[in-house]
C-alpha cells in the first residue's frame, strides 16, 4: 500500500497540534485588583491651628500582593491644606479582608483672622482625607483611589470674664480686692496660652497690673482661673482715699489681652464691687 500523500500528512499534523493547543489551558494573569472596603477618617488630634487624622480601610486582593503607599491630600472645608505619602508596605493575603492605617497632619487655620472667622461663624468645619493608594502583585504595579470625610467642630476662641471679685475694707483707708479672672476654653480640646495681661482701674485711677498664667494651658471644655490681689489704699491711689471708700462701692474697670498661638483677644470687663466690713 502506498503511503499517504504529503499535503494529507501535514493536514493531519497541523490539526493534531491545533487539538492539542485547545485542550492545554492558557495561564491566568497573577491576581486581579484589589478591592477597597470599610474606609473611614477620624481624628486622631485636634488643636487650635492643627488636625492630626488617622485614615483606615481594609483591602482585598484576589491574589498576593503588597499595599506599598498611600499618597494623599488632606482637605479642610474644600481646600488643599497638605500633601504627602505614608509608606505601609502591607502584605496582602489572598482573598482576605486586611486592614490597614496612617495618620497625616496638618495647619486647618490659616492664621488669626482665619481662626477668628470660623470662631465667629460656629458649626463645623469638614475635614477629608483622598488620595490612591498603591497595590503591587508581582510586577504588577496598580493604584487604587481613596477618600473619606469627617464633620468636626470648628476651634473657638476662648473667653475673658470675671469668676468672683470681694472687696473687704479694713479700715477707712484700706480695702483689699481679690479678683479671679477666668479664661473659659469652649473647645474638645485642651488651650495652650502665651499669658493674660491685665490693668485693674478704681475710680478712674490705675490700681495695678500684670500678667497672669504664662505658658499655661486650660483644659478641655473647662475655665481656668488666675487670682490677682490688689489693695486700695492712700500708697496705691491717692491722698483721697478716706472718700473713695466711704461710698460703699467701688467702680472698677479690668482690661487686657489673652495670647496664645494664633489667639489675641482683648477685653474689657467693668462694673462695682460692694465692699465688706471686716474687723
Amino acid at each position: 500500500m502506498r503511503s499517504a500523500p504529503r499535503a494529507i500528512v501535514h493536514l493531519l499534523t497541523l490539526a493534531a497540534w491545533v487539538a492539542g493547543c485547545a485542550s492545554t489551558p492558557s495561564a491566568a494573569p497573577e491576581g486581579g485588583p484589589a478591592s477597597l472596603e470599610a474606609q473611614e477618617t477620624t481624628v486622631a488630634s485636634q488643636g487650635l491651628a492643627e488636625v492630626t487624622l488617622r485614615y483606615a480601610g481594609q483591602l482585598t486582593s484576589p491574589g498576593p500582593a503588597v499595599l506599598e503607599k498611600a499618597d494623599y491630600e488632606l482637605v479642610s472645608d474644600g481646600q488643599v491644606v497638605e500633601k504627602g505619602s505614608a509608606p505601609l508596605g502591607v502584605t496582602l493575603a489572598p482573598g482576605a479582608a486586611t486592614p490597614f492605617a496612617f495618620q497625616a497632619e496638618a495647619a486647618y487655620v490659616r492664621g488669626t483672622e482665619d481662626l477668628r472667622a470660623m470662631s465667629q461663624r460656629g458649626g463645623t468645619v469638614l475635614l477629608a482625607l483622598r488620595g490612591v493608594l498603591t497595590v503591587r502583585s508581582g510586577d504588577t504595579v496598580r493604584t487604587l483611589p481613596f477618600a473619606a470625610s469627617r464633620q468636626v467642630r470648628v476651634p473657638r476662641l476662648p473667653e475673658v470674664r470675671i469668676e468672683s471679685l470681694e472687696g473687704a475694707r479694713y479700715s477707712e483707708e484700706k480695702v483689699d480686692l481679690l479678683l479671679r479672672l477666668g479664661v473659659r476654653n469652649p473647645n474638645p480640646f485642651p488651650l495652650r496660652m502665651d499669658g493674660l495681661s491685665w490693668a485693674v482701674t478704681v475710680g478712674g485711677r490705675k490700681l495695678g497690673e500684670g500678667t497672669q498664667g504664662k505658658y499655661d494651658t486650660v483644659d478641655a471644655a473647662a475655665t481656668g482661673v488666675y487670682p490677682v490681689e490688689l489693695a486700695v489704699t492712700t500708697e496705691t491711689w491717692g491722698q483721697d482715699v478716706r472718700a473713695l471708700i466711704a461710698k460703699g462701692t467701688l467702680p472698677y474697670e479690668v482690661a487686657g489681652e489673652l495670647t496664645g498661638p494664633l489667639v489675641r483677644v482683648p477685653y474689657s470687663l467693668s462694673g462695682d464691687v460692694k465692699l465688706n466690713v471686716s474687723r
